[in-house]
């Protein structure tokens, strides 16, 4: 029940960081292109001796410029943070991390065993030793009461994806090892397979 609640925790939080990231680069871009539309709008009217135009232009202009979006980049930064640190521990649990196992795929038996969990160790040794590091650096953060210059937020709270994160990971690393020693399996990712795609599928049949 835990698991299965932690999965699918973790798979809202990356989507919703991500539809976050995408609409607030979506609405910068248009609020950035909109500004220069109208200060464009005021020079051609002016140009052109329209000065009913050029006074709405101008209206159209201060008000699209009375919407700061400076806090926008940084914003995007962190989320992007966020998901990156979140969507490692996900790439582990479904085993889309990149990775030379050119020598372990040759070995068999208990050889092949051993490495396998081998490398699950030291996914998990470094994991662990990156979360106590990124909490400590938390803390003294905290301690320090450092904010953001643009959103002007806590930065131990955006570091907090350091920890977190790895600690996640570190999760999903023995997750994953314990798995194999039961059953011999690793999780595999199929990179054609689309969710969804099947059920759509049998529905239509």
């Amino acid at each position: 029940m835990f698991l299965r609640f932690l999965d699918r925790f973790e798979e809202v939080l990356i989507s919703v960081l991500m539809a976050l990231a995408v609409i607030l680069i979506f609405v910068a871009v248009v609020h950035r292109s909109s500004l220069g539309f109208a200060a464009d709008l005021v020079s051609w009217a002016r140009a052109h001796d329209m000065a009913g135009l050029q006074g709405f232009a101008r209206s159209i202009y201060k008000a699209i410029n009375s919407i700061k979006l400076t806090w926008a980049q940084e914003a995007c930064i962190y989320l992007f943070v966020w998901m990156a640190k979140f969507g490692a521990a996900y790439g582990v649990r479904i085993g889309i991390h990149v990775g030379v196992d050119l020598l372990v795929q040759n070995l068999q038996g208990t050889a092949k065993k051993v490495m396998t969990i081998i490398a699950m160790s030291g996914g998990m040794i470094f994991t662990a030793i990156v979360a106590w590091i990124g909490a400590d650096f938390v803390y003294h953060v905290y301690k320090g009461g450092q904010t953001s210059p643009d959103l002007e937020m806590k930065m131990w709270i955006i570091y907090l994806a350091v920890p977190l994160g790895s600690s996640l990971m570190c999760f999903r690393f023995i997750q994953v090892a314990v798995t194999f020693m039961r059953t011999g399996e690793l999780p595999r990712h199929d990179h054609g397979h689309v969710d969804g795609l099947e059920d759509d599928l049998e529905v239509t049949k």
